[in-house]
């Protein structure tokens, strides 16, 4: 193992967000979005299948269902080092793997310029909130954090259901029960349904997957509980359409007139490359008013945007309000405001102004 571990001890080292194990290229770090060569050679195909065997070993999981599928999510753990997140695939005939480094420690909100409307939702008592953004827009580190806010000021019991886990949660005035499915339970559905009776009084859904899940979670946010959850998808709009969407035209209405009532907020993310060759993070945030409640029911989402970018007293924030208060402060370029924004043109016209 100790070829494997001495990559997986570089990329801690060198804070890289990603390690890539392909046949036919060098291991490779990403280290804030640049690719670095950390092997001297190219990977052969048969050691690209020995390091991820070893992988398999060290998280004790059987790889005959990769060998079957091409296709495998999973997480290892080394002591005192860091967390993995491990997706294993097939390309070209050969195994290759992604793996996403976590650190154990949760990380300071504050260094990762989380604003406080965001942590200011651990004071949530009941109803859904959603953090929402593409792959690798930092989902997974907003709710980490949350979590760990209420963990450091509530006595709750907080159950997490994810897939796989990424970061681990100390008890502190709260309880953590951290799921993890497909290891702890055959799928989010039946981990969600669960999880109901075990008391809780936040759940952490990793993702909402199909309209089962959905119709769940909607219930368990009206029964009381906070529900914290992630969608794939870019903005509070879209986010809503998609989940309405999930659903058979027949139950699109009655789904529209409960996501208006459980509904809080919908955070959604995306990370911009800053002046510093860093990454800083943009944020939309849109809280649920009378407003927004009837446009949600009337199926007006379109005129969302334009309610969130009303709501500025009520700590509401659009996307392009967001990355142009970035720019403002100095710590994105002009080219990475309008080629990030929502409606660029607009943004032109404010910057040219």
């Amino acid at each position: 193992m100790a070829e494997l571990e001495d990559y997986l001890k570089r990329a801690v080292d060198d804070g890289a967000s990603d390690l890539f194990i392909v046949a036919g290229g060098r291991v490779m770090e990403k280290v804030d979005n640049v690719m670095y060569p950390i092997s001297e050679n190219n990977m052969m195909p048969q050691e690209t299948e020995r390091l991820i065997t070893e992988l398999y070993v060290r998280a004790k999981r059987p790889i005959e269902g990769f060998l079957q599928s091409g296709d495998d999510d999973f997480s290892i753990s080394l002591p005192g080092l860091a967390r993995f997140r491990v997706n294993a695939y097939r390309q070209r005939g050969s195994m290759a793997v992604v793996i996403r480094v976590v650190v154990f420690e949760i990380p300071d909100f504050r260094q990762l310029n989380i604003p406080d409307q965001v942590m200011e939702l651990a004071d949530v008592s009941h109803g859904m909130v959603l953090v929402t953004g593409t792959a690798g827009s930092g989902k997974s580190t907003t709710q980490a954090c949350i979590i760990d806010r209420i963990n450091r000021t509530r006595g709750c019991h907080i159950i997490t259901l994810e897939d796989p886990i990424e970061f681990l949660h100390r008890d502190q005035k709260s309880i953590v029960s951290q799921r993890e499915v497909a290891i702890d339970s055959a799928n989010y559905l039946t981990a969600l349904r669960a999880c109901l009776r075990q008391a809780p009084d936040v759940i952490l859904l990793g993702e909402m997957r199909d309209h089962e899940t959905i119709r769940t979670a909607l219930t368990a946010s009206e029964t009381g509980h906070l529900l914290i959850a992630t969608l794939h998808t870019k903005g509070a709009v879209n986010t809503i359409d998609r989940i309405v969407d999930t659903f058979p035209a027949g139950q699109q209405a009655q789904v529209r007139v409960q996501l208006s009532m459980v509904l809080h907020t919908v955070v959604s993310q995306q990370l911009l490359p800053g002046i510093d060759g860093d990454l800083v993070p943009a944020y939309e945030i849109m809280h649920m008013n009378n407003a927004i409640r009837s446009l949600i029911r009337e199926n007006k989402s379109h005129q969302i945007d334009n309610a969130i970018t009303a709501g500025g007293g009520e700590g509401m924030i659009s996307m392009d309000q967001s990355i142009l208060g970035l720019y403002q402060q100095g710590k994105i370029s002009r080219e990475i405001a309008l080629r990030f924004s929502e409606h660029p043109e607009q943004i032109a016209r404010r910057l040219g102004a």
